[in-house]
C-alpha cells in the first residue's frame, strides 16, 4: 500500500528533489503534499493523513522546530514520523531534535542514498519500480 507524505520546506528546488528521490529509489509513495512552513504544513496535515513527514529546520513563519514541537503535543499528529532534511547538523542540534520527536536527519545537501535509506523503513520499498528504474543506488540523479 502507498504511504502519503508531506514535504514542509521554504525551497521549491528542495521539495522537488525529495520527490524526485523517493520516486527513483522505488519507495511506495502515493501522495506527495508541499508545504513551504510550518502554518501551511499544520493546514495541510487537517485535511490530510501522511505516513511521514520531511521537515526543514529553517522557515519562515513557523519553523521547522516549531511545528515539531507543536506535533508533538498534539494527540492525532504526535505519533506521524518526522525526517529532518536541514543544512544544520551539529550533534547538539540533532539530539536536540531527536529529543523532542524527530525520527531521523538528513543534512543537505544530500545524497539520494541518504535520504532513501532513512525514508525505507518507514514507506517499504517497492522492487519491481526500484527494478524499472534500474540500479536505485546509482541512477537516482
Amino acid at each position: 500500500m502507498c504511504q502519503d507524505v508531506l514535504i514542509v520546506d521554504d525551497s521549491a528546488t528542495i521539495r522537488q528533489m525529495v520527490k524526485r528521490t523517493m520516486k527513483l529509489a522505488g519507495l511506495k509513495v502515493g501522495e506527495v503534499y508541499e508545504a513551504s512552513n510550518g502554518i501551511e504544513a499544520l493546514a495541510s496535515l487537517a485535511k490530510h493523513a501522511v505516513a511521514v513527514i520531511m521537515l526543514d529546520i529553517n522557515m519562515p513563519t513557523m519553523n521547522g522546530i516549531q511545528l515539531l514541537t507543536r506535533m508533538k503535543g498534539n494527540d492525532r499528529l504526535r505519533d506521524v514520523p518526522i525526517v529532518i532534511v536541514s543544512t544544520e547538523g551539529s550533534k547538539q542540534r540533532i539530539e536536540e531534535l531527536e529529543s523532542i520527536g524527530a525520527f531521523g536527519f538528513v543534512r543537505k545537501p544530500f545524497q539520494p542514498e541518504q535520504l532513501r535509506d532513512v525514508l525505507r523503513p518507514l514507506l517499504g520499498v517497492d522492487d519491481n519500480a526500484a527494478s524499472e528504474n534500474g540500479d536505485a543506488d546509482n541512477d537516482l540523479f
